[in-house]
């Protein structure tokens, strides 16, 4: 069965629900396609990362033309870290031309952190400029205001940061990307929907899509990890506490999840879900969730 296109669920007012597929650190795509398989009846489209914290995996864009050629929905991520503006350019008419309609586009990891510690970074153009270039192509030309011979057409993305330290100038920058065609926004990780509610209710002037993002925590360990290391995001205490005391973190971070995502349902107009290799567990996360019905 062919999936519908992202843009026309955006459309349809229904309750939108993603998640990442990571492109392998080399040929072997079995398992992905097989997980994408899996899930082809119960996500909207999988977004598939460019390799995520700057570690080298294959290029996106092949494996988003093998689900295109399955009748699965990418979202291709497209990020300023490794590309200049010629590359980025031509890399976004090539993936229309493969059948890529979604994108989603962002800074990009720095090289530092990653596997390739000695990496040049590029960021030629950032995000705001990357809007620029897709902005540009579907109006029919390129950045050097040359005409294009036919005009791509993207659904497209960019990610917000709800937790932001500085969330003025956050606020501020999803304004700017929303002036530069933007379409639907996925945030950083949500764990606090009190919060989050206040974030949804500043932005709802906007009416656009807001898909809230979870990363399924495995242990306590872990919700510390990712506390220490992404800007902004805050994991309540009562929360990690649970972790630490379940006889099995794994099983009691799905519940948490579908109990998370249960109190955002009503706030936002879906969500992203980061599951780091329990793709498996999603149809259950979306049970707890109510959003599928349990067997």
């Amino acid at each position: 069965m062919t999936m519908r296109p992202f843009a026309e669920v955006i459309q349809s007012g229904e309750f939108i629900v993603t998640t990442e597929l990571n492109p392998p650190k080399g040929i072997h795509l079995d398992a992905l396609l097989a997980n994408a398989e899996r899930l082809r009846d119960v996500v909207h489209a999988f977004n598939l990362t460019d390799s995520h914290s700057s570690r080298m995996t294959m290029v996106p864009l092949a494996v988003a033309r093998l689900l295109v050629e399955r009748g699965i929905e990418p979202i291709l991520q497209v990020t300023c870290r490794d590309r200049n503006r010629l590359a980025l350019q031509s890399d976004l008419l090539g993936a229309y031309a493969l059948g890529m309609r979604n994108i989603v586009c962002m800074t990009g990891d720095p090289p530092g952190a990653g596997d390739h510690p000695d990496t040049k970074p590029v960021f030629d153009l950032d995000v705001l400029g990357l809007l620029r270039a897709v902005a540009a192509l579907q109006s029919g030309k390129d950045l050097g205001d040359h005409p294009l011979k036919g005009t791509p057409t993207f659904c497209v993305g960019a990610v917000v940061n709800p937790g932001a330290p500085d969330l003025q100038k956050e606020l501020q920058r999803m304004e700017d990307k929303i002036a530069l065609g933007t379409q639907f926004f996925q945030t950083q990780a949500v764990y606090n929907p009190t919060a989050f509610e206040r974030f949804m209710h500043t932005v709802q002037q906007h009416q656009v899509t807001v898909v809230a993002s979870c990363i399924v925590l495995r242990s306590g360990d872990m919700a510390r990890r990712l506390q220490a290391s992404l800007p902004g995001l805050a994991i309540p205490t009562t929360l990690i506490e649970e972790l630490d005391r379940a006889t099995n973190p794994a099983q009691k971070g799905i519940e948490l999840a579908g109990q998370i995502i249960k109190e955002l349902k009503d706030m936002c107009q879906g969500v992203h879900l980061i599951t780091i290799g329990q793709e498996r567990r999603i149809p259950q996360i979306l049970q707890e969730a109510g959003l599928l019905p349990r067997h």
